[in-house]
Order: structure tokens, then C-alpha cells, then sequence
């Protein structure tokens, strides 16, 4: 492999292990539990954080190795929980969400604007609401009814206490690449180059 190729992909072997070890920093943030035993974390800020700066496939990989890391017993989730027992409770759709909520967050994010910090900010927070929200909870209420064994209109309801909290998190994420995209102007965001 030519010495280029490879420093490229030392690089982008490091950037997912980053964000897997944010994912895991944002669990030490304590998480606020819910009745229905879906708790609310700052990690879903980490899921779009992913997508918006790594892309589709480094963000999917990033959030994979981080659910690798839980599933082998680490405890990386907020409240310090991880094991497989975590995937067979009501926020398995969430936590199984992150892989493809991350990914779907790079790919809108590869489509959209980038040609000024306020246009890459703007596209970050289009990204985030498609993927980090859309598409998170998407997986959150199928795992509710799969899982929780909730009907599906009760399911929906249960996760609409989560939206105001994950568009703030949209918001942030929007901040955090606006920020970004002054101090790095060559960032390729949503993997995609200028």
C-alpha cells in the first residue's frame, strides 16, 4: 500500500475511533429517565456530530465500534450501563438507530451547501433533523413496538418527548460545525470535498 494510501486510512481509522471515544465521553453526562424506560442522553448529539463531520460510512463505522464497545460489556451508555441486555430494553430502536441515524446524517449532509460557514451550518442542521431526528426515532418507535410491545400510536406519543430536546441537539450540532467550518475551511464535511 503507498505510503499515501495508508496515512489516509490511518487517518480515517483514527477519526472513527474519535468519535466512538466522544460517544463514550457524552455517557458520562447523567442521563434523565423517563417512565417508559427510554432515558434522555446527550448522545444523540454524537450520532449527528458523526454524520455532519465524518461523513456516511466513517459516521456509521464510528457509531458501530462505539455499540461494539457497549455490547462487550463496557459501560459507555449514559448511567453507565453497556452489555447485550441493553439492546433487549425499550431503547434498543434508539441505540441500534445510531449506526444508520449517522449515516443518514452524512449522506444528506454530502448533498447539501457548503460554500460558507452559515450555509455549512444551515446544511448541518438539515442533515441533523433528517437523520439525528428523523430517522432516530424512526428506529426509536419500531423498537418500542418490537420491543416494548407498545402500540404503535402510543409508541409515537411516548417518543414525541424526546423532539424538543433533539432539536436543541440539531441546533448544537449546527454550532459545533459552523464553529468548524471557520477554524477548518478545507474540512470535507459529510466526507464530501469543496
Amino acid at each position: 500500500m503507498p505510503a499515501a494510501a495508508t496515512r489516509t486510512h490511518s487517518h480515517s481509522m483514527a477519526l472513527v475511533a474519535l468519535f466512538a471515544a466522544l460517544m463514550a465521553v457524552m455517557g458520562l453526562i447523567p442521563k434523565i429517565d423517563l417512565p417508559l424506560g427510554v432515558p434522555i442522553t446527550i448522545q444523540s448529539l454524537g450520532v449527528m456530530l458523526a454524520g455532519c463531520l465524518l461523513g456516511a460510512r466513517q459516521g456509521f463505522q464510528s457509531m458501530a465500534l462505539f455499540l461494539v464497545a457497549v455490547a462487550a460489556g463496557l459501560p459507555l451508555l449514559a448511567g453507565g450501563r453497556g452489555g447485550l441486555g441493553v439492546f433487549m430494553a425499550p431503547s434498543a430502536g434508539y441505540l441500534l438507530g445510531y449506526g444508520v441515524a449517522a449515516g443518514v446524517t452524512g449522506a444528506v449532509m454530502g448533498l447539501l451547501p457548503h460554500a460558507t460557514p452559515l450555509r455549512t451550518a444551515l446544511s448541518a442542521f438539515v442533515a441533523s433533523v433528517l437523520g439525528g431526528l428523523v430517522c432516530l426515532h424512526a428506529m426509536g418507535i419500531a423498537g418500542l413496538v418490537l420491543v416494548a410491545q407498545m402500540p404503535l400510536a402510543q409508541a409515537f406519543m411516548v417518543d414525541l418527548a424526546f423532539v424538543p430536546g433533539d432539536l436543541v441537539k440539531c441546533m448544537l450540532c449546527a454550532l459545533v460545525v459552523h464553529t468548524v467550518a471557520k477554524a477548518l475551511p478545507d474540512w470535507p464535511f459529510g466526507n464530501r470535498a469543496r
